[in-house]
C-alpha cells in the first residue's frame, strides 16, 4: 500500500470517528458503484435520524490546501454515486440527503464542512 493510500485511509478513520463523536451512524464506507460508470467512489456514508450524509474526506499537509481539493467534477461524481447508493439501498430513498466534506491535516482536528455543496436539479 503506497504512503498516499495509507494517508487517505488514515483520513477516512478519523472522519468516520468524528461522525461517530457527533452522533452519526456510519453506514458505509469506500462505497463504489459498480453498475455503469462514472459514479465515482463515497469515502463514507452515514445517517442520523432522516438525515442520510454523503461525506467526501480530504487529507491534505494544511486545511487550506484539503478545502481547495474538491473539484466540481468531483461533486457530480459524488452526486451521481449518492443517487445510486440510494437506489441500491431502497429503504433508505425517503431521507433527506446531504453532502459534507471533512478536512483533515496532521495535528489539527478533523475539519467538518456540513452542506458542503448541493445537488444540481
Amino acid at each position: 500500500m503506497s504512503q498516499r493510500s495509507r494517508t487517505g485511509k488514515r483520513a477516512e478513520f478519523l472522519a468516520a470517528w468524528w461522525l461517530r463523536l457527533k452522533g452519526f451512524a456510519i453506514v458505509a464506507r469506500g462505497w463504489t458503484n459498480r453498475r455503469g460508470s462514472g459514479a465515482g467512489e463515497i469515502d463514507i456514508v452515514a445517517k442520523r435520524g432522516n438525515l442520510l450524509v454523503f461525506v467526501e474526506v480530504k487529507a491534505r499537509a494544511d486545511i487550506d490546501k484539503a478545502a481547495h481539493a474538491l473539484r466540481p467534477a468531483q461533486r457530480n461524481r459524488i452526486s451521481r454515486g449518492a443517487l445510486a447508493f440510494v437506489a441500491a439501498h431502497p429503504h433508505l430513498e425517503r431521507c433527506a440527503m446531504r453532502f459534507d466534506v471533512i478536512l483533515v491535516s496532521p495535528k489539527h482536528w478533523p475539519c467538518h464542512i456540513s452542506d458542503a455543496w448541493r445537488m444540481d436539479a
